[in-house]
């Protein structure tokens, strides 16, 4: 019996020691963002194992109306982006509760897998979220390094 409390004591406590990423804003026009999180990633620049998926949280605050969100993700190598497939695209199917009011926050939630087949590679995670008119509700950047 003392063995749960303990177990809920201790996940808890290393959540509460969670720190949130420092990122690089990178364009956010139509809201603000309060909090990057990407677990696990204990240090910058993030290692992604190949084969794993990782849970991004993002806390913002929008500065618009809008009717839906759709999540844009890449990999900036060289100044290049390149598309990076995400499971899920559509924000309201990720924690967002919609339409989307102004001065409310959102906590977006969704999932960023590592395929095997991926090289070995540092770069920089560019991570968007853009509104029912294509304009950015959230832009953000951090460097990662893809890893076996």
């Amino acid at each position: 019996m003392v063995l749960c409390p303990l177990a809920l004591l201790l996940a808890l406590g290393a959540t509460a020691l969670a720190e949130p990423l420092r990122f690089v804003d990178c364009g956010s026009k139509d809201g603000s963002i309060q909090e990057v999180n990407v677990s696990p990633c204990p240090t910058q620049p993030c290692l992604l194992h190949k084969g794993t998926s990782y849970s991004i949280n993002v806390t913002f605050a929008s500065k618009i109306e809008s009717q839906g969100s759709k999540a844009k993700v890449y990999g900036e190598m060289l100044h290049v982006d390149i598309p990076f497939p995400i499971p899920e695209p559509d924000g309201c199917k990720s924690g967002i509760q919609c339409p989307i009011q102004k001065g409310h926050s959102y906590s977006y939630l969704n999932k960023l897998p590592v395929k095997s087949e991926y090289p070995s590679i540092k770069l920089v995670v560019k991570w968007e979220l853009v509104d029912d008119q294509d304009q950015m509700l959230f832009c953000w950047k951090i460097p990662v390094q893809i890893t076996s």
